[in-house]
């Protein structure tokens, strides 16, 4: 790594002081950028039928306080049998599973020597030693509070509360044409079902479905795919972006020094301000923090982009209530990252990925925030809708303005930008790979047998590798700069091979090379390989033919077309 200089090291204060005024303008400025409103909703409803679930010591006590409310029904997870007479449902139920979401809920349990019985429900309270429901991110209406009595009492109060209509953002946009999820039963990118941990995404085919009721907004799959096939709709990233590039250019414009940017969520808010309110430290004057729906929502694009603005650096906040998956995606991103800035020589580091829990623990963690290289001109472009839109903008700019500007630089394995390679020998342009490509990056013509690509469009999703016949392809991450990465070459080309009948071209030389190679022996060719140097429509006509007739003269390959 290009180290700029230590960190934690004693600053100027009276540089620190002016640090702190351009601090406030900074959140003054981006809090002056209003919220917009989502453009699509989700809508709940529920009745307030309730579903308890436990052994009876523990589930019965909250039924009874429930009950007073709520239309409840029990399930006792230890098979007791309840003797009293009690104003609602009690089932034995050892057995039980629970699916949905508020307002559509499905309940199945069995008794020993029973059928299996099943309910709608509207809201669950889950007292089980373990969650029914093991998705890190739990679906509204569910409550798993454990045994803490003060999460138990709070979660008794919400479900009180949770009667009538309710509605959400829809927080996402598909876009099916860019999913590189798999093609034709190939596998391709299955990030985004990976890393939710709502488990609201699910493989369809070829493309993924994601669940809108069961989706918490976290953006994490959104960070992850590589295509953009997936957005963040709402927070847009637009508005986002608007909103670092006011903090920064206000911060700029105070006399403010080395800027980095701290992202959280609402966990993080509570820590901080816990840290703001230490007399003898607080959060450092360069540290601008900036709020998010959930820090798993912005990636590599978004980073680039407050460097482009003039950032230093940027601190992604975590608190140990994030999906371990998360933590996890955004370090493998910030690694190539660092990788990219390096290899254009930028002195680093820029980015650091906190996982603290106290107040103590951050103070001393944003003492040693990121302190890099920025680029000697802020940028000017806007966050796009689209993220590679966003990155090219980013990369352009950082390039331009780069210590070092190097054709492409080397990412680790599973980097989602780069090239490929093709062996030539061994491609046959089938143009199998063309129709596998979700993003246009490897692309056919229409009037010559050529295989061409653009690398600003690969995503590095491996479906052309997977897809190939000849396992020709070879993928090769890395990051390319300036025109390299727009242009449009060739990786195999042909000369079209005419059939000998018609003259019509069906295929390339080196394909029919190869049928002739493979197929010679076959019985349906033996004493007849002249049929495949034909055309489809010319070999039907040739099998129906008295053998020694021939319809149309025929040619050699090189020879003369034959007219009719």
């Amino acid at each position: 790594m290009n180290i700029r200089f230590l960190e934690g090291q004693a600053g100027d204060p009276l540089q620190e002081r002016r640090n702190a005024l351009a601090k406030t303008a900074a959140i003054l400025a981006a809090d002056a950028i209003a919220p917009v409103d989502a453009v699509d909703s989700v809508s709940y409803r529920s009745l307030g039928r309730t579903l308890v679930v436990g052994s009876a010591a523990q589930a019965l006590p909250w039924a009874d306080h429930l009950a007073a409310s709520l239309p409840v029904t029990v399930l006792l997870i230890d098979g007791a049998e309840e003797e009293a007479a009690r104003a609602y449902p009690v089932f034995a139920a050892p057995a039980v599973a629970v699916a949905g979401w508020l307002g559509a809920f499905e309940a199945r349990w069995q008794a020993p020597g029973q059928a299996q019985q099943q309910g709608k429900f509207d809201l669950v309270l889950d007292l089980c030693p373990s969650p029914l429901i093991a998705a890190h991110q739990h679906p509204h209406g569910y409550y798993a509070p454990g045994l803490d009595e003060a999460a138990r009492r709070a979660a008794a109060a919400e479900l009180v509360e949770m009667t009538g209509e309710f509605e959400k953002p829809k927080y996402f946009r598909y876009k099916e044409r860019l999913c590189a999820h798999s093609r034709n039963g190939q596998p391709g990118c299955n990030a985004c079902v990976q890393i939710c941990s709502a488990k609201a995404i699910a493989g369809a085919g070829d493309k993924i479905r994601v669940n809108p009721y069961l989706c918490a907004g976290c953006g994490a799959c959104t960070t992850v795919c590589p295509t953009g096939a997936l957005g963040y709709a709402y927070p847009s990233a637009a508005h986002t972006g608007s909103r670092i590039k006011a903090a920064l250019a206000a911060y700029r414009e105070a006399g403010g020094e080395d800027p980095v940017l701290l992202l959280h969520s609402d966990a993080g808010a509570g820590l901080l301000e816990r840290l703001q309110a230490d007399a003898d430290g607080g959060i450092p004057g360069r540290v601008i923090p900036l709020a998010l729906h959930h820090t798993a929502s912005t990636g590599i694009d978004v980073w680039f982009s407050a460097l482009a603005y003039g950032a230093a650096g940027v601190t992604v906040l975590m608190t140990g209530e994030e999906a371990p998956q998360y933590t996890a995606a955004l370090d493998h991103q910030m690694g190539i990252a660092h990788t990219v800035l390096d290899g254009l020589g930028y002195a680093g580091p820029h980015f650091q990925l906190l996982r603290v829990h106290t107040p103590e623990e951050l103070g001393l963690a944003l003492r040693h925030a990121p302190r890099g290289e920025a680029p000697a001109e802020s940028a000017g472009f806007n966050l796009a809708a689209d993220k590679r839109n966003t990155l090219d903008y980013a990369l352009d700019h950082l390039h331009r303005h780069a210590p070092r500007q190097p054709q492409d630089v080397a990412l680790p394995s599973g980097a989602p930008f780069g090239a490929i390679a093709v062996d030539t020998k061994k491609c046959s342009l089938c143009m199998a790979c063309v129709g596998a490509c979700p993003s246009s990056a490897v692309m056919d013509t229409p009037d010559l047998p050529q295989l061409r690509f653009v690398e600003q469009n690969c995503v590095q999703c491996g479906l052309c590798a997977n897809t190939c016949p000849e396992n020709a392809i070879a993928l090769v991450p890395r990051m390319s700069f300036g025109e390299t990465r727009r242009k449009t070459v060739i990786l195999n080309e042909s000369q079209p091979f005419h059939c000998i009948r018609c003259s019509k071209p069906f295929g390339t030389l080196h394909m029919v090379e190869n049928m002739l190679a493979r197929l010679s022996q076959h019985s349906a060719f033996t004493g007849n390989l002249d049929r495949l140097r034909m055309c489809g429509d010319c070999r039907v006509i040739d099998m129906m033919q008295p053998e020694g007739e021939f319809a149309v003269p025929l040619r050699r390959p090189g020879g003369p077309v034959p007219r009719n």
